[in-house]
């Protein structure tokens, strides 16, 4: 498992299906890789693929489980068995699973419409009752899907609900491609991006050079605040 003061990834790319993605995506500069455990999900791998990934991939990508509405003894074997470094819960969660997990490291993932009370109340109620996440992933909302739908949130609203989260860091998802990612850090400003569908060839089938390009579009609007 990461140690907390392990910096947070910048740029995962998530619904690794196989070995041979993840280590394009590791070569491609992406510093975290997802790996989808919800079997309704196009990308879903199983344990044993899953293994094979993790042990493919240098020890420096952060290594992602994504679940939606599993129990915690799912959650903590498929955890241990890989030795993830982050288990992202996708689904409708209780907030009890926050501490229930702990020490393993959580991103809560919401999928959000027109408005960001929902995370900052939860996080409210995380600060009352037990410890905060590790970080929010911030994704559009799909009524038939928790996920890699290629839908986008309004990219401006991030600005203020960071404000709102403090210190817990936000993760931008929901319909990133290399032809917008640049704009949508710009508006954002956020550190930290999440890619699935738009750097696919087809759900679960990763193109190399769009994951490439996507990279380097990330790294050349965080490389220009870097030298500010």
């Amino acid at each position: 498992m990461l140690e907390s003061s392990r910096p947070m990834f910048r740029i995962k790319i998530c619904g690794i299906t196989t070995v041979r993605d993840a280590v394009a995506a590791a070569s491609a500069g992406a510093d975290a890789i997802g790996l989808n455990f919800c079997a309704q999900s196009p990308r879903c791998v199983d344990l044993e693929i899953a293994r094979q990934i993790v042990d493919a991939v240098p020890p420096q990508v952060a290594k992602v489980g994504v679940f939606v509405n599993e129990s915690i003894e799912r959650l903590t074997a498929v955890a241990d068995a890989l030795a993830l470094d982050y288990l992202q819960l996708h689904g409708d969660e209780p907030l009890s699973h926050i501490g229930a997990l702990a020490p393993r490291r959580v991103i809560r993932a919401f999928r959000l419409r027109d408005e960001f009370s929902p995370v900052t109340e939860w996080l409210e109620q995380c600060r009352r009752l037990g410890p905060l996440p590790a970080a929010v992933l911030v994704d559009a909302y799909d009524p038939g899907s928790y996920g890699g739908t290629g839908n986008t949130v309004k990219w401006g609203y991030m600005r203020a609900l960071a404000e709102r989260v403090g210190l817990v860091p936000l993760v931008l998802a929901g319909g990133l491609r290399p032809e917008n990612v640049e704009e949508a850090i710009r508006e954002s400003q956020l550190r930290s991006v999440d890619v699935a569908s738009g750097v696919e060839l087809a759900p679960g089938q990763k193109d190399e050079a769009r994951m490439r390009q996507f990279v380097e579009a990330a790294q050349r609007v965080w490389g220009v605040w870097d030298l500010a």
